[in-house]
């Protein structure tokens, strides 16, 4: 079987989650994250909206992972991102990693706002 090396190039990707944590660049982060082509940040939910504001005209697709499972999230949540153009993909935090980094590898204009997954 041939394997073939995945590049992300000048992008991001998210080397590993669990329980309360997301590795990114060999970086442990113990919070929600919003990670991009512009940088990682932390993201504590919902209510911090500022942060996602800023991606406005710098991606096409928002993948929002919403924990463990896939749920329903706020309706302001979606109202403003969708307000100011974002489209928003709306998954279980497992599923958005890895579709965020899959797409990333092929050069997408994508973003990921995450809470992290709970120990099950």
């Amino acid at each position: 079987m041939h394997v073939n090396e995945v590049k992300y190039f000048d992008a991001i990707p998210i080397d590993s989650y669990g329980p309360g944590f997301f590795r990114i660049e060999g970086k442990i982060l113990k919070s929600g994250i919003v990670c991009s082509r512009s940088g990682v940040s932390s993201w504590t939910g919902y209510k911090d909206l500022n942060i996602l504001e800023e991606l406005q005209y710098k991606i096409d697709v928002l993948f929002v992972g919403t924990g463990n499972e896939i749920c329903q999230v706020p309706e302001s949540f979606c109202k403003r991102l969708q307000e100011i153009g974002l489209a928003l993909e709306i998954m279980s935090t497992p599923s958005a990693c890895r579709t965020y980094n899959v797409l990333l590898s092929e050069g997408r204009r994508i973003a990921i706002a995450a809470l992290p997954v709970d120990e099950r």
